[in-house]
């Protein structure tokens, strides 16, 4: 591999590494609501497109987009899963059990043609259980406050970044389809659940996993948009306009809950 793949590589999990353990600082000084709009942002997906485009061009990210969407829709129900798990069950069953089921179902999508119109109504149909299953969750406070340790930060950075390692070499010698499940591989929320469980209680967790759910229904419009444009555009603009789709995505759910709680404030 040439070293400005490694390079790239550094770069990628140093940078997720970052954003992970910023977003579990936000989760515990901001709430679980704001720290899965951190987390649902394309910290990893997103420079494994960048790696995808400048290796293998348009057409290999046209194809692994196409992928990637059906496997968004797993991802609801891995995030479902798992929130509604971790209040009752310790952290190496509801994220085993959780995560196992999501390497199933990629397993299922990945040897399936997909159009973006079937994938789009799988995401529906699988987002609006998900979303209806998880109320109770995203209702429920933290169970506790967070327990310091001295070693927290340097854990969390270490594994994020052995996580997206392993993810982008991995995908790296796949092709366009398993890349593209490569790519949406889960590894901000499972990093956040093994982060933030044993900090702040399996039900505080599983509250930031279950507020995500909306954040994905945004980034799967971002993939979408990718498919849609990178052969017409261009990778480099059409991955520009896949960010912008998740950031103002992302804005737009927190406005509509900080406006209401403004006016319910002031009444």
């Amino acid at each position: 591999m040439p070293d400005s793949f490694w390079i790239l590589l550094a770069a990628k999990m140093l940078t997720t590494a970052i954003i992970v353990v910023a977003a579990s600082k936000v989760v515990e000084r901001a709430g679980p609501f704001f720290g899965a709009m951190v987390a649902t942002l394309p910290i990893s997906a997103g420079p494994s497109y960048i790696f995808l485009a400048a290796e293998h061009g348009a057409a290999f990210v046209h194809d692994a987009a196409l992928t990637s969407l059906a496997t968004n829709a797993a991802t609801f129900g891995f995030g479902a899963i798992y929130a509604l798990l971790a209040s009752q069950r310790p952290l190496w069953f509801a994220l085993g059990l959780s995560f196992g089921l999501w390497i199933l179902a990629a397993l299922a999508l990945v040897r399936v043609r997909w159009t973006v119109e079937t994938a789009g109504l799988l995401n529906v149909a699988i987002f609006i259980p998900a979303w209806l299953a998880t109320r109770g969750c995203r209702a429920t406070p933290p169970g506790r406050p967070p327990q310091t340790r001295w070693w927290d930060i340097p854990f969390r950075a270490a594994l994020v970044m052995a996580l997206v390692g392993f993810t982008v070499v991995i995908g790296r010698l796949l092709g366009p389809a398993e890349a593209g499940v490569a790519a949406l591989v889960p590894i901000v929320m499972y990093s956040l659940a093994i982060i933030l469980q044993p900090r702040i209680g399996g039900i505080g967790a599983g509250a930031v996993i279950a507020h995500a759910l909306p954040g994905l229904v945004g980034f799967g419009l971002a993939v979408a948009v990718m498919r849609l444009t990178v052969l017409p555009l261009g990778a480099a603009s059409s991955l520009a306009l896949a960010l912008c789709v998740c950031i103002c995505w992302n804005v737009g759910l927190a406005l509509a809950r900080h406006i209401p709680l403004q006016r319910a404030a002031r009444s």
